[in-house]
């Protein structure tokens, strides 16, 4: 391994470190200020924080599933490694390796909520558009996601992704 491929590496950790902080510290105010308190408006009838304990996927889905959500989560996150670490250390993958990082820091932050809670913590509800409950984990994981597919789409290559090909 390069010293530039490491030095990327311990970025990506530290990175993903501040972003499951940053969720968890999110989640705890959240809990702190809006457990069992009335819905807090933001902006009037478009954005207020409202407390949630999710014990399924996005909507609600799957409720009570905690152990199917740690398995899919722990493969997502093992595959995110596997491509974090066979990628070249190239400039034109930092893009990759900051949204496959937004992603795993999603999936962290909330499998700790299902390990500690048996629950997610959800609490920024978009009431314009009844949008379900959401929290910060959710947002780095659509968010970067979205990008991601665009990135796939429009900008890689066909062949931009021949380091993942398995050799014989």
């Amino acid at each position: 391994m390069s010293k530039h491929k490491f030095k990327l590496l311990i970025f990506d950790l530290v990175f993903m470190i501040l972003l499951v902080a940053a969720d968890q510290f999110t989640k705890y105010i959240a809990v702190l200020k809006l457990k069992a308190q009335p819905a807090f408006g933001i902006i009037d009838g478009v954005l207020e924080f409202n407390y949630l304990e999710n014990r399924g996927a996005a909507f609600g889905v799957l409720q009570n599933q905690k152990f199917f959500f740690i398995i899919v989560a722990s493969a997502f996150l093992c595959v995110i490694v596997y491509v974090l670490f066979k990628s070249p250390d190239d400039k034109k993958y930092t893009k990759l390796h900051v949204l496959l990082i937004m992603i795993a820091s999603g999936a962290v932050g909330n499998m700790i909520d299902r390990l500690r809670f048996d629950f997610v913590v959800d609490f920024i509800y978009i009431v314009l558009i009844n949008f379900p409950i959401f929290n910060v984990a959710d947002m780095y994981v659509t968010f970067s996601t979205a990008i991601m597919i665009y990135q796939v789409l429009f900008v890689y290559q066909e062949n931009d992704f021949d380091f993942l090909k398995i050799r014989k």
